[in-house]
């Protein structure tokens, strides 16, 4: 059975968006633990948090994903924003623990005219002082377009980055189709060979999620622009392809196309009917 959501508004709290989930067919979801442009979280309630994990339980969900902000920078150029950066990831995994065994997805940032190798050093040294041995949430890297000073648009830049931290097994990455095609990996002629590269250069065991998504540029572009399913450079046929593959079938699935809620519906339905 595919795993699929979508993300969703955290506004309401945590239960309410698990049983918005399952009004629209998911086992599954992602939501921003706060603005995705500021940094103020939400008072956490523990009570909404327990409901939200027995309905987890109850329905057989696979792990949620919680997104970081866009606005946090690991690597950034200067000090406050990379301080600023560790203290509201801190307090987004010390929140996660009223939730545990789910995954909290960040892009890795950017370097900011510093470079790549000093960008990598960054982040794993923030990781490391975030990850802890009694950590019940999985950190996931996300894969990135490689636009502008991005970290993570190359699978080898991840790897760099996992290769250096205390605790590896408590982190992981997430595949953004989008990214992925923008960043020059042929996710439609060959996603076989995409998928051996990913092994080879970090390993599928590493991979414990997915962002299904189209794009509104051409492979290669660089961009980050993503469409709704069957409407980019993409395509349904490749995405078909991508939610049959027996290496990526069983993880979870999750929609950020520019969608309101009954388009979200609408594409859940498709997928699961197209991974038959």
């Amino acid at each position: 059975m595919l795993h699929i959501g979508c993300h969703l508004s955290s506004s309401k709290g945590f239960a309410a968006m698990g049983r918005q989930a399952l009004e629209l067919g998911a086992d599954t979801f992602q939501f921003f633990t706060r603005n995705p442009r500021g940094s103020r979280a939400k008072d956490l309630d523990p009570a909404d948090a327990a409901a939200l994990a027995e309905l987890l339980r109850a329905n057989r969900f696979a792990p949620l994903i919680a997104h970081a902000p866009y606005t946090l920078n690991l690597c950034g150029a200067e000090e406050s924003s990379r301080t600023f950066a560790l203290e509201t990831m801190a307090d987004d995994l010390r929140r996660l623990e009223y939730l545990p065994g789910q995954f909290y997805n960040f892009h890795p940032g950017s370097h900011v005219g510093q470079g790549t190798e000093a960008g990598i050093t960054w982040i794993a040294q923030a990781l490391n002082a975030l990850l802890t041995p009694d950590l019940h949430t999985t950190v996931l890297l996300e894969t990135m377009a490689g636009k502008g000073s991005e970290v993570g648009g190359r699978f080898e830049e991840l790897r760099e980055i996992l290769d250096r931290l205390d605790l590896p097994e408590k982190a992981g990455v997430c595949l953004d189709t989008c990214h992925v095609s923008d960043a020059g990996y042929d996710l439609i002629g060959d996603l076989d060979g995409v998928l051996t590269e990913f092994d080879r250069r970090i390993g599928l065991d590493r991979l414990k999620a997915v962002h299904l998504n189209d794009s509104k540029n051409p492979p290669g572009s660089r961009k980050d622009r993503h469409a709704c399913i069957g409407e980019g450079a993409i395509g349904l046929e490749a995405l078909t392809r991508v939610v049959r593959h027996p290496a990526l079938r069983d993880l979870p699935f999750c929609l950020e196309t520019p969608n309101e809620l009954p388009g979200y519906a609408r594409e859940i339905a498709l997928m699961r009917e197209r991974a038959k």
